[in-house]
């Protein structure tokens, strides 16, 4: 049984154990101790939900979170814990590591610790900072503090007053300059969203400090991108008043792609046959395809770990797989533990290029399939989409495995306009 399974199961079990529903609708919260929730499985498995999608079914069917108040007790309730990340649309800027830094690959970022070192020797967080000879401080795992807040119920629309006291955070890297201090969680995977307790938590802790501004700061590395979100509180005192202040994106390699390279790519692209054991793509954005293949370079992945570190449920765990196999990018074998996957040598191939050649060679390998080519054929030629019609029909006419319902043409054509979206995209001439 995997781990998210596990939790399920146990969660249900200390709902009906100790009337988590009821106490919630009579008293509107309900606390729980580290220790109860040992007595059917360890508390450091069940409480960590860094995306909704995490949460255990118990909670999601009744739509409540969970946060920590001390080192060893939690509160649930109908809390509005999480925050969409915005549409993310600014110019790439670019920025390179000074000549003499031989030990950092900019090619292999494998780690958040990687992604934060890079950032950091290319000049990227100064200029995020707006501020020069800053330093790097606090990280690590450390105590909150004590502070109280106020936090939405999305149900009843009042708000929650919470109390934390000593409870553990980590704050994964903190520069400091004349002016003000960042905070910053650093993630290498895309996800839609993430639980705001993440960066307020550590600014409360640090404002309470400090007298200088604390700006929290999320990081998100990807494909040879560096995106930069900060984000303030209107109201010290209100976990919900979160708002963007302001968002980049910053590459330390050569971004430059034309419409010429586009061409080339499309026109070097050799049509192979079909897959016969892997479904047509069903997954719609590309950006997390690569993700995917850039966290299985580092180790297998079982499908729960993929599961568990976006914020997928178990069907798009599948697709997004199953895309990644249907380009040659994942191998998929079958261990004792269960299902595992794992990059490919044209995977590695790939993710060792810079960042240019490397998009170009994911263009190729979705190119080499007759339903996409056709179909970018169609858009270089008139300078705009094709339909879905025209796109199903390519479909019908690309001998395309295990494809027989008009719906399911259908819903697998938005995969096809996703990617060539994604194939346009890249220009930046």
């Amino acid at each position: 049984m995997n781990d998210s399974n596990l939790n399920n199961n146990a969660w249900k079990k200390l709902f009906a154990k100790y009337n988590i529903l009821g106490c919630i609708a009579k008293n509107g919260i309900f606390k729980i101790s580290a220790a109860q929730i040992k007595e059917f499985r360890e508390p450091r498995l069940m409480v960590k939900f860094d995306h909704e999608k995490n949460l255990p079914e118990v909670f999601r069917d009744n739509k409540l979170s969970i946060l920590p108040i001390t080192r060893g007790d939690y509160v649930i309730s109908h809390f509005d814990t999480y925050h969409k990340f915005e549409v993310n649309s600014e110019p790439i800027k670019n920025f390179s590591i000074p000549d003499y830094i031989q030990s950092l690959n900019i090619n292999n970022i494998s780690s958040e610790t990687l992604a934060l070192n890079c950032a950091f020797a290319s000049g990227i967080i100064n200029d995020f900072m707006n501020e020069d000879n800053i330093l790097p401080t606090v990280s690590g795992r450390m105590s909150s503090g004590n502070f109280s807040f106020y936090i939405n119920d999305t149900k009843t629309k009042i708000f929650h007053n919470i109390n934390v006291n000593n409870s553990q955070i980590e704050i994964d890297a903190a520069y400091e300059g004349v002016l003000s201090l960042i905070l910053i969680e650093a993630k290498i995977d895309i996800s839609e969203d993430f639980i705001i307790r993440q960066l307020y938590y550590p600014f409360r802790l640090w404002q309470n400090r400090i007298s200088k501004p604390v700006r929290p700061i999320f990081l998100v590395y990807s494909n040879g991108i560096y995106r930069l979100y900060e984000y303030s509180f209107k109201d010290l005192y209100n976990y919900n008043s979160l708002y963007l202040l302001r968002q980049k994106n910053y590459s330390i390699e050569d971004t430059f792609i034309s419409v010429l390279d586009i061409q080339s790519t499309f026109e070097s692209a050799n049509i192979i046959d079909e897959p016969q054991n892997i479904p047509f793509p069903q997954a719609d954005k590309f950006e997390r395809v690569i993700n995917l293949c850039e966290l299985a370079n580092t180790e297998k992945l079982t499908r729960d770990y993929i599961t568990e570190i976006y914020d997928f449920d178990s069907r798009q765990t599948s697709y997004y797989t199953d895309a990644a196999r249907y380009l040659g990018l994942l191998a998929r074998e079958k261990e004792d533990s269960g299902i595992i996957y794992s990059i490919t040598k044209t995977g590695q191939k790939i993710l060792n290029l810079g960042f240019k050649q490397r998009q170009l060679e994911f263009c190729k390998l979705i190119l080499s399939h007759k339903a996409f080519s056709d179909s970018l054929r169609l858009y270089l030629q008139r300078g705009f989409m094709p339909s879905t019609p025209e796109i199903i029909n390519i479909m019908k006419d690309s001998a395309l495995c295990n494809m027989e319902s008009n719906s399911t043409f259908y819903r697998r054509s938005s995969t096809i306009k996703c990617w060539l979206n994604w194939v346009i995209s890249l220009i930046n001439e």
